[in-house]
C-alpha cells in the first residue's frame, strides 16, 4: 500500500525547523509494510495545503499530514481541510476535556487560544490525542485516507504508534513485504566501494536494491526488498548479506540500522570497558556523541575539553617543551593527551583529539582541517594524522565519527 506524507510549515521551507517528522514516519510505516512514495513540504497557505492533498491522491490512496493544527492564526491546516471536504468546525466538548485534563496535570490553565483546538471538523473522526492538545483527525472520501496529526514530534509518534498504524493495519491489506539491511564499511570512499561491489550489485535480483548512503569518514550500505513473499526475501537477504560480509571482510565492522555511537556504546558495554575523552578541536563533540545514546552511563565516564594550552599541561600533563617546539597539534601532544585522560578519568579506553577546525588558525605546516587523533588504552596509544577539509563544522564532525572508528579498530585489534 503506497502513502504519501505531507509536512505544513512555513518553518520547515525557511530551515527553522529540520523535517524530522518525515523520516520517522517513513521508517514506522516501511516496518509495517506500507511504502512511502513521496515526502513534500508546504507552507502555512490554505491554498498550497489543498494544491498539495490534490496532487497527491493522485498518486498514493493514503495521506498522512503532520503540522499546522496550533492555536495561532498561522496555523491552517484544519481550515484547509474544512474547504476540502466541504465540511465545518465545530467545538468537540470531549476533546476539550482531554486538554483541560491535560493541562490540569501540568499545573496551568487553558486559554482562550488553546481552547480553539476543541474546534474540530464535523466530517471527519476524531483521534483523541494523549500526549498533547491538538487531536488528530481522520477523513474518508473516494478511495482516499487522509489523517491529521500535529506537528511535534512526540504526539506525532504517539499517534503514529497507538492509533494511526494499528487502523491502517486494520483497514489495509498489506500486500508487500519490506525489509531493509544496513551495513556499515570503512576505509573505502563511495565511489571506491562502488567499483568494489559492481560485480555484487550486477547480480542482485530485481526485488533487491543497493543504496550507498555515505557518512564523514564511514560508509553505509543499505540492502533493500519489497515483495509479496516474507520468505523468499528473508532467504534471499541473508545470503547476499553473508556475500558482502565475504567481499567486504574487517572493513564490514557492523550490521544494523543504528549510528556509529551507539555501535561503539554497545561494544564497550559488551566487553564491561569504559572510555572518556580528551577533546580540543572538537569541543566535547565526541562526548556529546557517545551521550547520546541510552544507556551510556554504563560506560562513558566523562570529558575533558582542554582547549587551551595550560588545560593541557596542568589537567593533562602534556609537556610543555612538546606543547612549545611540537606545537598542540602533533602527534606527541595528542598521545600525552589520552594518555593524561586515561589516567586522570580512570578509564579502560581515552580519545583525544587536537587539530584546526578553521576557518582560521591554519600555516603552511599545519593547514586548517588538520587533525591529530589518539586513542589509548593499558596497552598503549594509537594516533593518526587527518586532513579534512576547510569547513569548520564538518571538520568537527568527521573528526568526531573518525575518532569513534578509530576506538572501535582498537579494540577489535586488542580482542585478537
Amino acid at each position: 500500500m503506497d502513502v504519501e506524507i505531507i509536512t505544513i510549515g512555513d518553518e520547515l521551507l525557511i530551515g527553522q525547523v529540520v523535517d524530522t517528522n518525515s523520516a520517522w514516519m517513513g521508517q514506522a510505516l516501511n516496518e509495517e509494510g506500507f511504502r512511502v512514495i513521496r515526502r513534500t513540504s508546504v507552507g502555512d497557505v490554505e491554498e498550497e495545503i489543498i494544491s498539495a492533498i490534490e496532487a497527491a491522491r493522485s498518486r498514493a490512496p493514503v495521506l498522512l499530514l503532520t503540522g499546522g493544527l496550533g492555536p495561532t492564526r498561522d496555523d491552517l491546516t484544519l481550515q484547509a481541510l474544512c474547504r476540502y471536504f466541504g465540511c465545518r468546525l465545530h467545538f468537540s466538548e470531549a476533546v476539550y476535556a482531554d486538554m483541560e485534563r491535560f493541562f490540569r496535570l501540568r499545573g496551568r490553565p487553558v486559554n482562550e487560544l488553546t481552547r480553539l483546538q476543541a474546534m474540530v471538523p464535523d466530517r471527519c473522526t476524531v483521534i483523541r490525542n494523549q500526549a498533547g492538545t491538538a487531536p488528530c483527525t481522520w477523513f474518508e472520501r473516494e478511495g482516499l485516507t487522509l489523517v491529521s496529526m500535529p506537528g511535534v514530534p512526540s504526539e506525532m509518534q504517539w499517534l503514529m504508534r497507538n492509533e494511526v498504524l494499528p487502523r491502517l493495519a486494520k483497514q489495509f491489506r498489506r500486500d508487500l513485504y519490506i525489509r531493509h539491511q544496513t551495513s556499515w564499511v570503512r576505509n573505502y570512499t563511495e565511489s571506491e566501494l562502488a567499483m568494489h561491489l559492481s560485480g555484487f550489485e550486477n547480480g542482485l535480483p530485481p526485488f533487491v536494491k543497493l543504496a550507498y548512503l555515505p557518512q564523514p569518514g564511514v560508509m553505509c550500505l543499505r540492502l533493500s526488498a519489497t515483495g509479496p513473499q516474507a520468505g523468499l526475501i528473508d532467504e534471499t537477504m541473508t545470503a547476499l548479506q553473508a556475500d558482502l560480509e565475504g567481499l567486504l571482510g574487517g572493513d564490514l565492522f557492523a550490521t544494523g540500522d543504528k549510528p556509529v555511537e551507539m555501535i561503539v556504546g554497545e561494544r564497550l558495554r559488551a566487553r564491561g570497558c569504559t572510555v572518556g575523552t580528551a577533546e580540543s578541536c572538537t569541543g566535547g563533540a565526541i562526548a556529546a556523541l557517545l551521550t547520546s545514546a541510552p544507556g551510556s552511563s554504563g560506560y562513558f565516564v566523562g570529558s575533558i575539553v582542554a582547549y587551551a594550552n595550560a588545560v593541557k599541561r596542568q589537567v593533562l600533563g602534556v609537556a610543555e617543551e612538546d606543547l612549545r617546539q611540537r606545537g598542540a597539534v602533533s602527534r606527541e601532544v595528542v598521545e600525552q593527551m589520552a594518555q593524561g585522560a586515561l589516567c586522570v578519568l580512570g578509564c579502560d579506553y581515552a580519545i583525544a583529539t587536537s587539530g584546526i577546525a578553521g576557518p582560521e588558525g591554519g600555516t603552511p605546516d599545519k593547514p586548517v582541517g588538520s587533525v591529530w587523533i589518539a586513542v589509548a588504552s593499558k596497552h598503549g596509544v594509537a594516533s593518526r594524522y587527518y586532513r579534512f577539509g576547510a569547513l569548520r563544522a564538518q571538520n568537527v564532525q568527521r573528526a568526531g565519527l573518525t575518532a569513534l572508528l578509530m576506538l572501535l579498530e582498537q579494540m577489535e585489534q586488542e580482542v585478537s
